[in-house]
């Protein structure tokens, strides 16, 4: 059961896919046969792009119907990357062809777990007049939480030549703005775009890219105000942090200033992968810190249901940087509403599709800020929640 109430919360001050077609490392080259050959077929594909891939993929398999791995002759590390390549080559073609304007989408997290921002950005094109495959071409890519992949994704899209590229979040915004000056950006992300170095101006962005911030950053200071309230006995809060992402300082100095105010001791805990997350949660607990605040990170947020199982499992009272957290059982969250956020990032590229400039277009900052308790949670947790904060949350879940 939810409930919503009238929050007395300030908001900022006003200042924004198509899966990746990754290559596969371990695909049955009889399965890779049947695709190319499916490729071969379409009757739109440019004529330079069949010719091209049909002489590289008879060399690498001489007259073998039924092909094994000792059919193969060509390295595997190229048979895979001309693979990965031919993938984008029919949908591009086509878009080229047909006369659409082609969109890229960056993304560092993955597509499963961003679903419904996914479905927001696209609400914001059709608001705008664009619909996906109907008057415009949508090109995913997806990092899956590897950052380091991300500048050659985003290599790959410009090479596509689109009209725009959307990049959600900082490192995938930074990745497309060292990847071209010249096609137009529109991020989403939750640090300071100035700070960030994304644009030198809020209010007039000078150079190929704007976009939406959801200031998530700045914000885990009042987060960890909240919790404390929320915790008024503990005395340590451990802080989860991706050291591979660039808002990672930004968030420590952040939260050391808001804590010394407090008076509340912090621990930092470092987690760059999934596989390390139960590690961290135990030793939080193995310490006996009094609660956790995740930082604001695209890696946490598509693994949101992960974290929000183990922080139950060791009984640790968590604040998290998106409502979708608790939507999953955690416990509290404060900040922008991601959907809403993502749907300004789609009528942003909308606008610029219609000939509107980046330096036209300032940055958008959300008004509205949320602030989500999870009652059935904390009540597992063995909190009271005080009547002061029910008061001002946005939305209570029963």
């Amino acid at each position: 059961m939810r409930r919503r109430t009238t929050s007395s919360l300030p908001g900022s001050t006003p200042q924004v896919g198509f899966t990746r077609l990754a290559a596969p490392k371990d695909a049955q080259l009889g399965q890779a046969r049947v695709a190319v050959q499916s490729i071969l077929l379409r009757k739109k594909m440019d004529a330079r792009v069949i010719s091209a891939f049909t002489r590289v993929f008879r060399r690498a398999m001489p007259a073998h119907d039924c092909l094994t791995a000792h059919a193969v002759f060509l390295k595997r590390r190229e048979f895979i990357a001309l693979l990965g390549g031919a993938a984008a080559w029919p949908l591009a073609a086509r878009a080229e062809q047909s006369g659409l304007p082609l969109v890229g989408f960056l993304h560092q997290g993955s597509a499963g777990a961003n679903d419904k921002v996914v479905g927001a950005f696209l609400r914001g094109l059709q608001g705008a007049g664009y619909e996906n495959q109907r008057n415009v071409q949508l090109e995913f890519r997806w990092a899956d939480g590897h950052y380091d992949r991300l500048g050659s994704l985003a290599a790959e899209l410009v090479r596509l030549r689109p009209a725009v590229i959307a990049a959600a979040l900082l490192p995938a915004a930074e990745a497309a703005k060292s990847a071209t000056t010249t096609i137009p950006v529109v991020f989403i992300s939750g640090s300071d775009p100035i700070e960030a170095g994304l644009v030198a101006s809020l209010g007039r962005p000078t150079s190929n890219v704007t976009g939406v911030s959801l200031f998530s950053v700045p914000l885990i200071s009042k987060r960890l105000e909240l919790l404390h309230e929320l915790v008024p006995g503990g005395t340590a809060v451990a802080v989860l942090v991706n050291p591979s992402n660039p808002n990672a300082r930004s968030n420590e100095l952040a939260i050391e200033n808001a804590a010394a105010v407090i008076g509340l001791k912090l621990a930092f805990m470092s987690a760059a992968a999934e596989r390390e997350f139960a590690d961290v949660f135990a030793s939080i607990a193995q310490q006996r810190l009094g609660a956790a605040i995740v930082s604001a990170d695209g890696l946490f947020a598509s693994r949101r249901e992960q974290l929000v199982a183990l922080a139950a499992r060791h009984s640790i009272p968590t604040m998290y940087f998106q409502r979708e957290f608790v939507d999953a059982g955690g416990l509290i969250s404060y900040g922008a509403n991601s959907p809403t956020m993502y749907q300004q990032a789609g009528s942003y590229v909308g606008r610029i599709l219609k000939g509107a400039l980046p330096s036209d277009l300032p940055v958008m900052q959300p008004i509205k800020l949320e602030l989500v308790i999870n009652l059935k949670t904390a009540k597992a947790l063995g909190l009271d929640v005080p009547p002061t904060l029910l008061a001002r949350a946005d939305e209570v879940i029963e």
